[in-house]
């Protein structure tokens, strides 16, 4: 009888669980779908990136940002040759017009992708063991687990009992 109640469960799971969409997406993102159009065919220039007012720390923003993005430069709050060329990689990549220097509207554009990558990077991170907390010991055996793979585990732990 146990049996077939869990030959049950694990069916009423995957019927429900849609197994055919399960695991990760496929689906490519598509970096240059939000820019703005018009910061696509402007060219900026060192009197554009002067508008912007970018002082050191903002320099070393902007550092950091293409580094979290993956387009790695020394955060030293100085736009030098490697920076700009740095932002020249990260204006191709994007399909800016590229000339190593920024726009208003390009350096929005940093800081909205650069909190969005963040967020998701965020949301699709495991923890690691620091962030887990510690394990009881003594007591109750029985642990929290989501998805089908934790129900299976508890209708399988209660049929069958730990020892």
């Amino acid at each position: 009888m146990r049996v077939f109640i869990l030959a049950l469960s694990v069916f009423g799971i995957l019927v429900s669980a849609n197994v055919a969409k399960a695991g990760p997406s496929t689906t490519d993102r598509d970096l240059v779908a939000s820019a703005d159009p018009a910061t696509l065919v402007h060219e900026a220039t060192q009197e554009t990136e002067d508008q912007i007012g970018l002082d050191k720390r903002k320099r070393r923003d902007v550092q950091r940002r293409l580094t979290g993005l993956g387009f790695d430069t020394k955060i030293n709050g100085r736009f030098d040759k490697s920076t700009r060329a740095v932002i020249t990689r990260w204006q191709a990549a994007r399909g800016y017009p590229k000339t190593g220097f920024l726009d208003t509207l390009q350096h929005q554009a940093l800081l909205t992708e650069s909190v969005s990558a963040a967020r998701a990077s965020l949301g699709s991170s495991d923890k690691s063991d620091d962030d887990r907390p510690a394990r009881r010991r003594g007591g109750s055996h029985h642990r929290s687990s989501s998805g089908p793979g934790g129900l299976i585990g508890g209708v399988v732990g209660g049929l069958f009992g730990r020892r």
